[in-house]
């Protein structure tokens, strides 16, 4: 666990959907089709709400970039709500800062709905293609400076991801904090 001040980030294995954060962080396309991966979990777990609330969402503001966030209901999950946000595909170009990009806009989402806890998967390291080394060091770094603000409320961010490859990449990463 990495501590700053009485903030915290905590790693582990896990399902996400199961999760108890105000919110949890979908790894969404940009179209917010929720058709595979964390994705399909979110929507399968939480109720088909959450995608009809994606689909109005998509209506109203076309396509989600890469790097920006937006917010839906919970609706059957643990969790308030659910942010999806687009990361960037291996090969598009600048996929590092684009990452970061998507780290901070939930985070500051998640800040503005005056959330204290969040749980967050590995953006973009699945199907996007993303490297799980540099997916844990982007997003731990970004985090960890977020926290350091003295401007927030965000208390607890949680590093969920389902399966030991990816969580052991984070706890390796983790130990550059403590």
């Amino acid at each position: 666990m990495i501590k700053i001040g009485d903030r915290k980030i905590l790693i582990k294995k896990g399902d996400i959907t199961k999760e108890q954060s105000d919110a949890i962080v979908n790894p969404a396309n940009s179209s917010l089709s929720h058709g595979g991966g964390a994705a399909l979990a979110i929507v399968r777990a939480g109720g088909v709400k959450i995608q009809k609330d994606s689909d109005e969402l998509i209506k109203r503001i076309g396509t989600l970039p890469v790097g920006k966030a937006v917010i839906t209901y919970g609706h059957n999950l643990k969790a308030k709500f659910v942010i999806h946000t687009v990361g960037p595909i291996m090969g598009e170009g600048n996929e590092e800062n684009k990452l970061r990009k998507a780290v901070t806009s939930v985070l500051t989402l998640a800040e503005s709905y005056n959330l204290t806890s969040i749980s967050i998967p590995a953006i973009s390291s699945g199907v996007f293609g993303f490297p799980k080394e540099k997916c844990a060091e982007i997003l731990l770094k970004t985090s960890v400076e977020f926290l350091k603000r003295d401007d927030i409320d965000l208390k607890n961010i949680v590093m969920c991801n389902h399966d030991n490859k990816t969580t052991d990449i984070f706890l390796q990463e983790e130990k550059k904090y403590l």
